[in-house]
């Protein structure tokens, strides 16, 4: 077996090096557009066009090996001060949106939509945590297939792109207080920036309780990660090998941002340093996004078709009208 080397890999990196920049770019001229989602669709775009040659297949691969390091740097922007911050009553309204979230996309892929694969898994992690962040690290758990995990990316990054267009209307046109209007968003929307930009479009104060919402409701990652990777590691193990299965079968990286985690909540580190893991993490996740935009292949999606689309569809109008009712009654 032969062995990789530098110069095997350090074309393709390059090749994600030069589409991550240009993403950075292209987002800071459009207001309000992620460069995750600008990521993705540059990969996908270069993929579909003209495919990707033999020279940079090694270093776009390793897309996925920038996406775990990415995870485990994420547990830096775990603080348990801010989920205390938040209050019990918005803990408990995480809590509960995440396990009826998870719970409940998985029941409606398989049973309303037939999605029988682990798509279903990355669809109720993506949309019930943190987007994009917990369909990978779910994908990492579970050995989800690649094709997978990029539909899926694709789908949440849709939605991401959707409500933050949305949500700052509807709360205006509900008049929805500060306070209301971020720990609704908090709840239901999917990835950090745009629950974090919606926020600070609708003011000061709901960008403040939109964040520590959301913030509060990442926290929760790792434990759904660990219960979905002893699931599958168990599902077709016996009771004598259920322990090595879900050793085997467990996500190292994870162990890594539980202790990024830990550190980071021990005062340890200073703002200045985590400021720095968070930039280096979110270029980490935007050349982690590039590979991934090189995976999803057109007319493979088209077989899958809008199923997937049509299961996140379905949740989000349900968590949002739920939580809607929840923080107009509590708050």
């Amino acid at each position: 077996m032969a062995r990789t080397t530098l110069g095997d890999v350090a074309p393709g990196v390059a090749v994600l090096a030069v589409l991550a920049v240009a993403a950075h770019v292209l987002a800071g001229v459009v207001p309000g557009v992620s460069a995750l989602i600008v990521a993705v669709a540059l990969g996908a775009l270069v993929a579909n066009a003209v495919g990707t040659p033999d020279w940079a297949s090694g270093g776009v691969a390793t897309g996925s090996l920038f996406l775990e390091v990415g995870i485990v740097l994420l547990g830096a922007s775990v603080s348990l001060a801010e989920i205390r911050e938040s209050g019990p009553l918005v803990v408990l309204l995480v809590v509960l949106t995440v396990g009826a979230g998870v719970v409940g996309v998985e029941l409606l892929a398989r049973q309303g939509f037939g999605l029988r694969d682990k798509m279903a898994s990355l669809l109720a992690a993506g949309s019930s945590i943190c987007g994009v962040s917990a369909a990978a690290a779910v994908a990492g758990t579970i050995d989800a297939d690649g094709d997978q995990l990029t539909h899926v990316v694709a789908t949440v990054l849709l939605f991401d792109a959707v409500t933050l267009l949305v949500f700052p209307v509807a709360g205006d046109l509900l008049a929805l207080s500060g306070k209301q209007f971020g720990v609704w968003a908090g709840l239901s929307m999917f990835s950090t920036g745009p629950v974090a930009a919606a926020g600070f479009a609708h003011s000061p104060v709901a960008g403040r309780w939109a964040t520590v919402t959301k913030l509060t409701r990442n926290s929760l990652l790792g434990v759904v990660a660990v219960g979905y990777a002893a699931r599958y590691a168990t599902d077709e193990g016996t009771s004598d090998t259920k322990l090595r299965q879900i050793w085997t079968e467990f996500p190292k990286f994870l162990v890594g941002f539980l202790v990024v985690a830990a550190v980071a909540n021990t005062g340890a580190l200073s703002s200045a340093t985590l400021a720095s893991i968070d930039t280096v993490a979110d270029w980490l996740f935007t050349l982690a996004f590039v590979g991934l935009g090189f995976d999803i292949q057109l007319a493979k999606m088209r077989d899958t078709g809008l199923t997937p689309v049509l299961v996140v569809l379905v949740h989000l109008l349900g968590v949002s009208a739920l939580t809607l009712v929840a923080v107009t009654t509590l708050f």
